[in-house]
């Protein structure tokens, strides 16, 4: 009965890690390191928490920049393209935004930085489920 338990709680541990971790995106925009966090892997249909840290070359946090997430479905047989867009706010030292990602499949995600009348983006992709 031991060893039941034992493997129960273990498999619970490892099914509870294995969804635990978010989704993560690190490249440069210019002159800008960007991270973009989100708190599902994969993302879903519905709300998802985006997080976005912006650094300069010497790794000072920027938090005097305009951002938006511009999100888009390319078009599909039967249905037209979606495009999307929100503003994030800062919040300490990150921008924070929820995408409201209105059915699965493919999304095209931009991250577009304002600061100093100039406009510097980040794009990724996600599959969303």
């Amino acid at each position: 009965m031991k060893r039941f338990v034992l493997l129960i709680f273990m498999l619970v541990l490892c099914a509870g890690s294995a969804y635990a971790k978010e989704y993560e995106v690190k490249k440069k925009a210019g002159e800008y390191d960007v991270e973009v966090k989100i708190d599902k892997n994969p993302p879903v249909v519905g709300n998802n928490n985006i997080e976005i840290e912006i650094k300069d070359a010497a790794g000072k946090y920027i938090t005097d920049a305009k951002v938006v997430v511009d999100y888009s479905m390319p078009a599909m047989p039967g249905m037209p393209a979606m495009n999307y867009k929100t503003d994030a706010t800062l919040k300490g030292n990150e921008y924070k935004a929820i995408m409201n990602l209105s059915m699965s499949g493919p999304w095209n995600i931009a991250i577009k930085i304002t600061r100093g009348g100039k406009t510097t983006t980040m794009k990724f992709n996600v599959d969303a489920r």
